[in-house]
Formats: structure tokens, C-alpha cells, sequence
């Protein structure tokens, strides 16, 4: 997904006109369980992250939005009494009942813009790996917003732009971070509708965030040592371990490719 040679960074004009949305684009013949092969790394740094930011609450109801075949769901159920894996590819939910399977979680097809549930009707949303996808995530924002409850909290993981290696390379060329999304997509699309592949500016996004009325309370820079050098070299418990210290101060500088973002409903 944001792997392979770097691509070279083309800024998104986010008000042009855009094709609508398909909401099952991983039904083209993409098996996303296997994208999880040979990334435990990744995987566990992330929990490390949803542990920490819900370390000592616990909820009524949440939802998982895009969250495939369920990969966080399980975490989750342990903050919360009654969880919802929100998707929109049919396939994934398929997916999903194995991984699932003999638990209480919900399964729903839905798309993050046009959510199924009620005003109000939850008190935390995770979105974790779908922001990648949305070059323009006012409507998704705004959805989210709408189904929390007043005080509820949100986990949005952002794909980061200004993470370390790019700007050491903008400070270099002596050009600034685009605001905007930047297009990380490394092949053609092969359809018009295709879909997108981003990364964004952390505090554009915040800003969008607050927008619609979702209030940044916390982050986190997570699987910052993510390099195949490194899972080489170093034994994954090694990696944790310097994962679990690096997350919260990185975080102050944007550092690693993944933002988490724990917000509040205003």
C-alpha cells in the first residue's frame, strides 16, 4: 500500500473536479490480508498506539471505519462493550468472518462518507489506513463527527507527508512542505475512478479536523524505524522497544510516516 521506490510527489488541486467515489475498490482483485504479510512490525506498532491513547477508558459503543478484514476490531472490543467493523468492500467483510469469528462484533458495509449510524449513536471511531485513500476528507470528517456523541473520541491515523526523510529532502531543495495532499501513487491508474493514494500535511489536516468540530487532544509518531534495512537487522522485539520509547516524542516533530490524531468531539 506505501511501499515501493518513492515516488516523485505531485500536489493535488482538492477542488478540482473529482470522479464519485467507488465505495468497493478492493474488490478489483486485491487480497488486502496479504498486504499484512512480513509487517508485524507495523501491525504491533499500531496497537502499541490505539493501547496508549485509550489506555484507561472504556466506551459504550465504537466503530472501526474502513477497517478491512478487522485487523483492529479484537483490540478494540477490549475498550469497548459492543464494536462495529464499518466497511465498504464486500469482500473484506467476508474476510473479516473468519478473523472474527465466535466473537460479538458487528460487521456492516458502509461507506466512511455515508455512515449507518444514528446522530450521536457512538462514543469512540477508529480510522486507521484510510486516510491514504481521501484526498479531500471534509465529508468523511464531517460524518464522523456527526455519529459521536458530544465528548465522544476519535483515533484518526493520517499517512504523513512531512515525515523525517522528506523534510530533510525539502530542506535540502529549499522548498516548503505542501499543504495540500501529494499523490504517492507509483503506477498508473488503470481506471478513472481508481482509487487515490496520498499522503497528507499533518496540520492541514488538524485543521480540517477542527473544522468539523473534532479537537485534536493528543498524538502519536508511530512505526517510526519502518524500513526493510532495519526488520532485517534488528529482532522485532528490539524494534517495539524503541517503538513503544519513540512514539510520544517523535510525535512533537511529525516524525514517522504515520500520524495517530486522538480527538474529541467538540
Amino acid at each position: 500500500m506505501r511501499g515501493g521506490r518513492r515516488p516523485v510527489a505531485t500536489v493535488l488541486d482538492v477542488n478540482a473536479e473529482k470522479p464519485k467515489k467507488v465505495a468497493n475498490q478492493y474488490e478489483r482483485d486485491y487480497d488486502y490480508t496479504k498486504y499484512w504479510d512480513n509487517r508485524d512490525y507495523e501491525n504491533a506498532a499500531e496497537h502499541i498506539a490505539i493501547r496508549r491513547l485509550l489506555k484507561g477508558n472504556h466506551f459504550r459503543k465504537a466503530a472501526d471505519i474502513g477497517g478491512g478484514f478487522g485487523r483492529l476490531c479484537l483490540l478494540l472490543r477490549t475498550f469497548a462493550d459492543e464494536v462495529t467493523l464499518a466497511e465498504p468492500a464486500a469482500t473484506q467483510l467476508e474476510a473479516a468472518k473468519k478473523v472474527l469469528e465466535g466473537t460479538d462484533i458487528k460487521q456492516a458495509q458502509m461507506q466512511a462518507d455515508d455512515l449507518g449510524f444514528a446522530d450521536g449513536e457512538l462514543d469512540l471511531v477508529t480510522m486507521v489506513r484510510v486516510m491514504h485513500h481521501l484526498p479531500a476528507p471534509a465529508p468523511e470528517f464531517a460524518e464522523i463527527a456527526r455519529v459521536l456523541a458530544p465528548g465522544g473520541t476519535a483515533i484518526i491515523e493520517v499517512a504523513n507527508y512531512g515525515h523525517y526523510k522528506n523534510r530533510r529532502r525539502h530542506k535540502k531543495e529549499g522548498t516548503p512542505l505542501p499543504i495540500e495532499p501529494v499523490s504517492i501513487r507509483t503506477v498508473k491508474a488503470d481506471e478513472p475512478d481508481a482509487i487515490a493514494f496520498v499522503n497528507h500535511n499533518i496540520d492541514t489536516v488538524v485543521g480540517q479536523l477542527a473544522n468539523a468540530g473534532l479537537v485534536l487532544e493528543s498524538k502519536l509518531s508511530v512505526s517510526n524505524l519502518r524500513s526493510q534495512r532495519l526488520k532485517k537487522a534488528l529482532p522485532k522485539a528490539v524494534m517495539l522497544a524503541a517503538e513503544r520509547i519513540t512514539q510520544k516524542g517523535l510525535a512533537r516533530s511529525n516524525f514517522g510516516p504515520s500520524i495517530f490524531l486522538k480527538l474529541r468531539k467538540a
